[in-house]
């Protein structure tokens, strides 16, 4: 029989870049194990979506248990999953009323649908987004995007969406106008870097609102369920949003994302106007509960206390080796490396010590355990990245 990256290249679409592991038979807790029995400490956690690491016992007995009642029954009928999950976002943050999707590119879909209706009656229709971030794939998420990498060949776009020249209150005071309905902004961008916003900029943002009234959505995809050391990361910067969207963590390792909005907002999308065939899928509901249970309880709180550890860590390592790293940056369990160059060579470094992690926006390490992660996987970490370093310089 042929090998399995050869019969993946004669199945699949030529998308991915895999990652040099070969395949993955198994995944528990920080570790994932390949077909070659080499265990590695996962660093990215399934690119931030697996808050409680892999297989938590936790998550596979809810989905155990809701598979023996009923898979897919559609949005037709009444699911008490549903409810349980939107009732515990709104304990955990505050929202009031609650859409699911399948994937974070389809919330950022929703939330750009649902200010456009609010203002449908009006001639706000300018949607911004940030330049440097990332929404997704769709035409909506690209049409509030900038990078080339994602755009190039896909136009051409939404009509009145563009974007705002990053983090910069001077841009976004002259960009928007009483015509603008929305502006997306992630409080950290993360396949931009670990960029943070400003908390000038959010002040900015929040004054011009009240100028303009146009609608502040947060794209928490990554950041949100707990990542950040809060449960949503704008609140580290004094941002009250309007709408968030948010995804990966929250269905637990199961497709799901979701829309949170206030009470009056939602009554925009009445029935027939906006719907999904999957979103809100009973097996992602019940896993996003325990999610929800166990981030809120014990595992926000470490992401914030091993976050800091490991960010003044990484710092230390920073001021002994200016040359090689520029810059340390993030919060709580999202943080990110900038390098001055060879952050791809610090990576696979990494991998030779059997330790996974990211590079994004050039030569940025990027670094996203599970929010479980103990002091001794994140001590592991360190010293990777000391060795990794030290042969560079």
């Amino acid at each position: 029989m042929t090998n399995l990256a050869e019969r993946e290249r004669n199945a699949l679409f030529p998308t991915y870049d895999r990652l040099p592991i070969g395949a993955v038979t198994q995944a528990e807790g920080v570790y994932i194990t390949t077909e070659a029995g080499t265990r590695y400490l996962d660093a990215i956690a399934g690119l931030g979506v697996n808050a409680l690491g892999h297989s938590h016992p936790a998550v596979v007995q809810a989905i155990r248990e809701q598979a023996g009642k009923y898979l897919h029954l559609s949005n037709l009928y009444l699911q008490e999953p549903q409810v349980i999950l939107a009732e515990k976002l709104e304990r955990a943050s505050g929202w009031e009323r609650t859409f699911f999707t399948n994937s974070g590119t389809e919330a950022v879909e929703g939330a750009i649908k649902l200010a456009r209706k609010v203002f449908s009656d009006e001639t706000k229709t300018e949607i911004w987004g940030i330049a440097n971030g990332f929404h997704g794939r769709t035409f909506g998420a690209l049409s509030v995007m900038d990078k080339g990498k994602y755009r190039d060949h896909f136009g051409p776009f939404v009509a009145d969406a563009s974007t705002i020249a990053g983090y910069d209150p001077a841009a976004l005071e002259e960009a928007v106008s009483s015509r603008t309905a929305a502006i997306i902004v992630e409080p950290i961008q993360g396949e931009g870097g670990i960029v943070e916003m400003p908390a000038e900029f959010a002040q900015a943002l929040s004054e011009l609102r009240t100028k303009h009234h146009f609608l502040i959505i947060a794209d928490e995809i990554q950041s949100g369920i707990g990542r950040s050391g809060r449960f949503f990361a704008y609140e580290h910067y004094g941002l009250k949003p309007d709408i968030v969207v948010c995804a990966k963590a929250i269905g637990g390792g199961l497709p799901l994302g979701a829309i949170l909005t206030r009470r009056d907002l939602a009554e925009a999308l009445r029935a027939g106007v906006h719907g999904t065939t999957f979103g809100g899928n009973a097996l992602a509901c019940v896993a996003g509960a325990v999610v929800l249970d166990l981030v809120d309880k014990s595992y926000m709180d470490n992401a914030a206390h091993e976050g800091d550890y490991l960010k003044r860590s990484l710092e230390e390592i920073r001021q002994q080796h200016p040359h090689s790293i520029r810059e340390v940056r993030g919060k709580g369990l999202m943080i990110g490396i900038e390098f001055t160059a060879h952050a791809r060579e610090v990576q696979k470094k990494l991998f030779e010590r059997q330790i996974i992690t990211n590079v994004t926006a050039g030569e940025v390490l990027r670094l996203l355990p599970p929010l479980i992660f103990e002091r001794k996987h994140s001590d592991e970490l360190l010293g990777a990245i000391q060795e990794a370093v030290e042969t560079m310089d």
